[in-house]
């Protein structure tokens, strides 16, 4: 796994084949008297749908509006996978390689009930007859850790990225396709923004 290590990620087998990672996330904030402190040091499961299998969303802390110091740190509430204006999204991010595909079983209806109560507005983004082309109100800084990855832009402008390299999303229309034959982590941290 390599690098993953430093990210504190441990896989563990869900079903034959198929590999979930847990991520340790270690939390501070502070106590009564205002000295810093561990809140928590617990471990992530990712989330997972069957609408697209293979891919794992780990939502590792997020607010909706700007956070005030001290706190004890508790996890703040937050309504939608992304963010709103103010608001900030801190995770982890798999996309498996292409020829991992949805079934051709799959009850469509369960299955966008199920990305809609898993991770909320995320579908809502995503255009109906272009699979994964999305645009959202956010910055996103993005870090790949491991694995390759191809970035596509509107007219079919395709950026490849590898392990060690970093994208800054300006708000903009993309998709995000793994022509490789492992899967792609990533590291990101998506930021509200205004849109004219």
């Amino acid at each position: 796994m390599g690098g993953n290590a430093d990210f504190g990620v441990k896989v563990q087998n869900r079903r034959k084949g198929e590999k979930q990672m847990k991520t340790r996330r270690v939390v501070t904030g502070h106590t009564s008297d205002g000295r810093s402190m561990v809140a928590s040091d617990t471990e992530i499961d990712p989330v997972t749908v069957a609408l697209i299998p293979g891919v794992q969303f780990s939502t590792l802390w997020g607010v909706d509006e700007t956070p005030t110091f001290p706190d004890e740190g508790s996890p703040y509430p937050h309504q939608s996978y992304f963010p709103p204006v103010g608001g900030f999204r801190f995770g982890l991010f798999t996309i498996p390689p292409q020829s991992v595909a949805p079934s051709n079983k799959l009850d469509m209806e369960a299955a966008l009930t199920e990305i809609e109560e898993k991770l909320p507005g995320l579908y809502s983004h995503t255009e109906i007859g272009n699979p994964g082309m999305h645009t959202t109100d956010t910055i996103d800084f993005e870090y790949v850790i491991s694995g390759e990855v191809w970035l596509e832009l509107d007219n079919g402008v395709e950026v490849h990225l590898r392990a060690g390299d970093t994208v800054v999303q300006n708000g903009t229309r993309h998709a995000w396709h793994n022509k490789g034959s492992e899967p792609c982590r990533m590291v990101l941290c998506l930021i509200g923004a205004h849109r004219r």
